[in-house]
């Protein structure tokens, strides 16, 4: 099943495809890229190409643009497609392997495609070139397994279906076999196999045949400029260029780099939200797998004698919490929904659900207007509306913990609670729509990977975090002075926009 160049347990098989009858060519190999967006360090392009070579047929890479998956908008599809079009370039004109972009609608007047939803263009594809390999990567959530159960039913009896888990460092399946209760009970598994699979990648090969050519065009600035018009409501932002090189500039660049000049601080000062420089700034180019996670640990662990601590908490960050929040999405159906949390949150949760609630508002004055409880700490509010990252996104901990614990408190239960969260972290957030997202907001109102503590109202034997503890843990009226002049900025800006009628999108 795997290449040489891949371990085994890294690959599975989700379909077995008929014997190949004797003297009939075998046909080619065809990757579906989904959620490793990437050329470098991907073991999915890897075994795709190594099996190709083997069987001595051409390899192609498709990629299905859905249709604002799961609310996405120009923040993240416009994220997504720059990084995409250099990844087209680079497979190309470095591997001459083509890459075949496929949409849900007829947007967008391209050369060469197919319309509809991965399960629909992906087995079209797959019999107008004949393959008999289909190599896909792996992610936890419910649509895209739904997209590959879909697909396996859809394609010729002859076609064989491997997913290769390219995104975490240990394959979420060796990993654990069942839902892992929180980071201690995973922890040892994981380190336990980190020495079979935290090692270097091989050299990427070039495939041996070559596809026939196409009359493929992809007019990716027309692709992008509908997306950036029609997902204008949460605009780009301009402090993460996309793609693989920026996404290594961020990891070890000489300028600014997370390991070559910010990792010193990272154990101390990483939940501080006026130091926001103190994080790695990875999350983006990982959701989108623009950077393997893998490359950052061996990176980061080439560094070590320096900075232990750091080293040790980005690892435990990176390869730990990540992989758990996978472990999470995976093996629980219910991984965004009340439904989804232990029996003592859920029941501690609902004894409370008809506790009194000191103030109650809709989701939009949650996202937008609540500014004046707590001395005003609600202006924490404000980033995430106006811009989702900046320091607020950035503090994946603290910050965005709070703020989902001070939602529980400001609506009618916590199923309404749990659905707004998500709901402002996948609109707002560019790593939205992401198992280390689910698992946050879960965590922060239904107790997941956590504990029972002491009965409180409204929470129950939920983690509860208040303004004070804020306030022990960092410099609150200087993070709500940074908000407003954050604010302020914004509203200039976007004044001044309106005001010249410049069409240009606000980038924040």
């Amino acid at each position: 099943m795997a290449s040489g160049s891949v371990q085994s347990g890294r690959v599975r098989v989700l379909k077995e495809g008929s014997r190949q009858p004797d003297g009939e060519e075998v046909g080619p190999v065809v990757y579906w890229m989904f959620r490793d967006q990437r050329v470098r360090d991907n073991w999915a392009l890897i075994h795709a190409v190594d099996q190709a070579n083997r069987a001595n047929v051409p390899v192609a890479v498709a990629f299905n643009l859905f249709d604002q998956f799961l609310g996405a908008k120009a923040r993240h599809l416009g994220f997504m497609l720059r990084g995409l079009k250099q990844l087209n370039q680079s497979l190309e004109e470095n591997l001459q392997i083509p890459f075949f972009l496929f949409q849900a609608s007829k947007r967008f007047k391209l050369q060469y495609t197919h319309f509809g939803e991965a399960e629909e263009t992906i087995p079209h594809f797959l019999r107008e070139c004949g393959a008999s390999l289909l190599v896909t990567d792996f992610s936890p959530l419910r649509k895209v397994r739904k997209y590959k159960e879909e697909i396996c039913k859809r394609v010729c009896d002859s076609v064989t279906v491997h997913e290769v888990d390219a995104h975490n460092v240990v394959p979420t399946w060796v990993a654990s076999e069942k839902l892992e209760y929180g980071a201690r009970t995973i922890r040892n598994k994981i380190n336990k196999l980190l020495p079979e699979y935290l090692i270097d990648f091989p050299i990427l090969k070039q495939p041996t045949r070559k596809w026939a050519p196409t009359n493929q065009v992809t007019d990716w600035d027309a692709i992008v400029a509908e997306v950036l018009r029609k997902g204008a409501e949460v605009p780009e932002l301009s402090w993460c260029e996309p793609g693989e090189k920026a996404a290594m500039e961020v990891l070890k660049g000489t300028k600014d780099g997370f390991l070559t000049k910010r990792l010193k601080t990272y154990s101390t000062d990483r939940n501080n939200p006026l130091k926001p420089g103190a994080l790695s700034g990875l999350s983006p180019y990982l959701h989108f797998g623009q950077i393997s996670a893998q490359r950052c640990a061996l990176e980061a662990r080439a560094v070590r004698k320096v900075y232990p601590q750091a080293v040790d908490t980005f690892l435990e960050e990176l390869i730990v919490r990540r992989e758990l929040a996978d472990n999470f999405c995976y093996y629980q159906p219910h991984y965004d929904s009340l439904q989804g949390a232990w029996e003592w949150a859920r029941k501690t949760l609902m004894d409370h659900a008809s506790d009194k609630r000191e103030h109650l508002y809709t989701v939009f004055i949650c996202a937008a207007d609540s500014y004046s409880k707590n001395n005003g700490f609600e202006s924490v509010s404000i980033p995430i509306h106006f811009a989702g990252e900046s320091n607020w996104k950035k503090h994946r901990r603290l910050i965005p913990m709070y703020w989902a614990k001070k939602i529980l408190e400001w609506t009618s239960g916590p199923e309404e609670a749990l659905e707004i969260s998500i709901y402002l972290n996948d609109k707002y957030s560019i790593d939205g729509r992401d198992p280390s997202g689910y698992v946050g907001c879960m965590w922060s109102i239904c107790g997941i990977h956590d504990q029972g503590w002491r009965e409180r109202p409204v929470f129950g034997k939920v983690r509860y975090m208040n303004f004070a503890g804020c306030k022990r843990k960092f410099d609150v009226d200087g993070y709500i002075a940074y908000v407003k002049r954050f604010v302020s900025e914004m509203k200039k800006r976007k004044a001044e926009n309106q005001l010249s009628g410049n069409p240009k999108q606000l980038r924040t």
